[in-house]
């Protein structure tokens, strides 16, 4: 019941925005949306993996073999519960923005939750799908509506890649429930497939290159940086600190389970793409003017990691994702939202324009520098028992010993760049003399300050005791570590 409230909460309340008027009305709508949505996911996120409010089933298409099949396991727990705490932060934070048409703008953004919740959720592959594509339909309108000079030119190719990649996903999952013994779509009978080496093959690229575009990683990352610099601020928060997730989800539920051998022998090509994504996002982040690209490039360089540590095929590394899906979703969105309030009381997002924020505007630097230095895994604060479990998965990883340390090296690499342009990003943007364009900068409203605020306090709660959340995901993690990552020697021929 739970998992359908969260889809149906938000994709009603979303519908009934259409028909606001009152812009004020249409914020508080918005937020009490998300808070209510909250709530739920709370609870069931306190209810233990066996109860029966985390289970739905009804019938949907029968004659296609699918069905309204939704659950919510251990990584659904994470990524509904930061979906669930990202909105309101989001609509708190970013209260003082202004929109036209802002019913549409909100009415857009609940129906992306909506999508979202759908895809962490779905336990049957067509409605997987069908949510997968619901997430991506309202953050392209709102890019292409609400978004920069160059929405048009900038969406069209966010679309272009999401589309390839969605359709070659779809046909994955149509070849996997053609070769189903009653032709179903449901994740329990692709997980009883017994696929050879060469099925597995060519079934985890179809799969893999539309989660890794999602994700995104070398060398399908190139739509991303434009994407987030164009489009509202907002709904880069949506994209950069959820939607990424989806790829992530999509690994571990679709690939990992279902095509073992292929993830194994494929796992030293995927983790390939992940380091020279990590080096290569990191070095280009040291060169970015604008705050929005670099903090883009940033996200690549996490998310690159995070895809290296599943493909380290180990119970630390699974571990690790789990935690650090949470942490890197709250630490991105609390640096775009400070970002927004610098583009919007000084015009400018250029680190060559900006400097002495922190004599206007004391408050804004504090959150500042706590959230970019969890965001590089500062010991104390939360991405770091995560950072620090996924290279102990890398320096374990199944595949020889030398490319375990090439790739924990390499990806090590990314932490020392990732404090260069964290370190300057501070320096250039907060300290240093006020010019024209920062001395009449004023300092946070009381919206803000209150998301700012739950940002860091959960940075540094986890960061201290990240054992509850691990606790959440403790037995998806176990079980998937130890059922599912099986010698080679056994893999069907």
């Amino acid at each position: 019941m739970i998992p359908v409230l969260l889809i149906i909460i938000p994709l009603l309340a979303g519908v009934i925005t259409f028909f606001f008027r009152n812009d004020k009305i249409v914020r508080s709508w918005g937020l009490l949306t998300s808070l209510v949505i909250l709530a739920l996911s709370v609870y069931g996120v306190s209810l233990s993996g066996d109860s029966s409010l985390l289970t739905a089933k009804a019938d949907w298409l029968q004659s296609l073999g699918s069905s309204f099949f939704v659950r919510i396991d251990g990584v659904g727990k994470i990524l509904t519960l930061l979906t669930a705490v990202s909105f309101p932060i989001i609509f708190t934070g970013t209260w003082n923005s202004q929109y036209k048409k802002p019913n549409s703008f909100y009415a857009l953004m609940l129906l992306g939750q909506a999508g979202l919740m759908g895809v962490f959720v779905a336990a049957d592959a067509l409605l997987f799908y069908f949510f997968w594509e619901l997430a991506l339909i309202p953050m392209y309108f709102i890019a292409s509506i609400w978004g920069g000079e160059k929405r048009i030119r900038v969406t069209f190719k966010f679309f272009i890649y999401t589309f390839i990649g969605s359709v070659l996903m779809l046909v994955g999952i149509l070849i996997l429930q053609s070769k189903t013994g009653n032709h179903s779509f449901s994740i329990q009978a692709f997980n009883s497939l017994q696929l050879t080496n060469k099925e597995q093959s060519w079934l985890f690229w179809l799969f893999f290159v539309a989660f890794a575009v999602k994700m995104p990683i070398f060398p399908f990352h190139t739509w991303q940086p434009d994407t987030y610099e164009q489009s509202p601020s907002a709904a880069t928060m949506v994209m950069s600190g959820i939607m990424v997730k989806m790829g992530l989800l999509g690994v571990i539920r679709w690939v990992m389970p279902i095509m073992p051998g292929a993830f194994h022998s494929w796992g030293d090509v995927a983790m390939s793409m992940s380091v020279i994504g990590i080096v290569y996002a990191s070095l280009i982040a040291i060169r970015q003017d604008d705050l929005k690209r670099l903090i883009a490039f940033s996200s690549i360089a996490h998310i690159g990691l995070m895809n290296m540590a599943l493909f380290a095929e180990n119970l630390s590394g699974v571990q690790g994702v789990m935690l650090q899906m949470f942490n890197h979703g709250i630490n991105i969105i609390g640096l775009w939202i400070i970002v927004e309030i610098i583009e919007r009381k000084t015009g400018s997002r250029r680190m060559s324009e900006l400097g002495g924020l922190a004599q206007k505007a004391p408050s804004m630097a504090i959150f500042f520098v706590v959230i970019a230095l969890a965001n590089i895994a500062l010991p104390l604060t939360n991405a770091f028992p995560g950072e620090f479990l996924m290279f102990n998965s890398l320096l374990t990883a199944r595949t020889t010993q030398l490319y375990a340390i090439l790739f924990t090296v390499f990806a090590g690499l990314g932490i020392i760049l990732g404090a260069v342009y964290t370190l300057n990003m501070i320096r250039k943007t907060f300290y240093g003399e006020t010019n024209a364009v920062t001395a009449v900068v004023s300092d946070l409203s009381i919206n803000e300050k209150i998301a700012l605020s739950v940002i860091v306090g959960l940075i540094i709660v986890i960061g201290i005791y990240p054992q509850f959340i691990l606790d959440i995901t403790n037995n998806f993690s176990e079980t998937l570590a130890n059922k599912r990552f099986i010698p080679q020697a056994i893999i069907t021929k």
